[in-house]
């Protein structure tokens, strides 16, 4: 399609939106988040929005069909892929590091049809089977630890959907299976764990290492004993604290509700897009390719809006 269909969109969406600011408070706190620069931020390597390299990827279109909205003229710098290291420069990227200093690492919503599918849980959490599950690869030492503390337990079912390691493989379980299970483990790989978002939207309970990387999803908002369990980096704690889940019925509902209220955010379609392009408009206004717009100063701060 031509840019002036999107470009117009943007257009009403900002007009809407400069009409009635305080109707999208926690969209402008969620890409204050995302986006951190300032005004003056140093000038990445940049491509012309029309030049961003297509390698037949997700990420180019999830990242393209947002630029759009700018015109095809605008530049920006981007990273596709697993990004585990803050960039030299302000650059838009899937995932992050969790640190005060991430600041270069601009987050937007990529590879989305990967990361966001989430199913429904239509078992009540009395229903499942008061265990843990796990299937995923070997792509790093912590799944690996994981697998071989329980690969061969009588009642939780651990394990690798492939491995080198055969003795650690188990049989393939979607993501339907695994939900009939009350505790599911989320762990890492080469950046975020994918199950994460899909276990949070369900009725069954999130068992994981606090995280060290966040997407679109923040991750580095989420609490301890608030939206998920937490378990030591070595899960050597997994039955102690399944022990204590299942002792304490009514913190686990509550948790599952405080889980499930924190996706609910990412479901609005309407509001992804605005706060996508809001996180653009910042970084355009940030690096001097675009004139701040009547409600740009909630981009940066809400002090001057209370």
């Amino acid at each position: 399609m031509p840019y002036a269909p999107f470009e117009a969109r943007r257009r009403a969406l900002f007009k809407r939106l400069a009409e009635n600011p305080e109707g999208a408070t926690d969209v402008f706190a969620r890409v204050r988040s995302y986006n951190k620069m300032s005004p003056g931020a140093e000038t990445p390597v940049m491509q012309a929005i029309r030049s961003i390299p297509r390698k037949k990827s997700y990420y180019y279109f999830d990242l393209k069909i947002d630029a759009k909205h700018f015109g095809p003229s605008l530049r920006l710098g981007h990273r596709f892929g697993d990004v585990t290291k803050v960039p030299p420069t302000p650059t838009i990227v899937k995932s992050r590091p969790i640190r005060e200093d991430n600041t270069n690492s601009v987050l937007m919503k990529l590879d989305r049809l990967r990361h966001f599918d989430m199913p429904p849980d239509e078992r009540r959490f009395e229903d499942k089977q008061p265990f843990a599950v796990w299937r995923g690869t070997q792509n790093n030492p912590a799944r690996k630890l994981l697998a071989e503390r329980y690969a061969s337990h009588v009642d939780h079912d651990i394990g690798f959907s492939e491995s080198r390691s055969a003795h650690l493989n188990k049989r393939f379980l979607s993501v339907r299976d695994q939900l009939a299970f009350r505790y599911v483990v989320s762990i890492e790989g080469n950046d975020v764990a994918t199950n994460l978002k899909w276990i949070m939207a369900s009725k069954s309970i999130c068992m994981m290492p606090r995280p060290r990387f966040e997407t679109w999803f923040l991750e580095g908002q989420l609490q301890p004993d608030v939206h998920y369990v937490e378990l030591r980096d070595d899960f050597g704690d997994l039955d102690d604290r399944i022990a204590y889940c299942e002792a304490n019925p009514e913190m686990m509902r509550s948790i599952i509700a405080n889980a499930n209220r924190y996706v609910e955010q990412f479901k609005d379609e309407s509001r992804e897009r605005l706060a996508s392009l809001l996180v653009l408009q910042k970084y355009f206004e940030c690096t001097g390719q675009i004139e701040p717009e009547p409600f740009s100063p909630r981009l940066y701060s809400d002090d001057d809006w209370a």
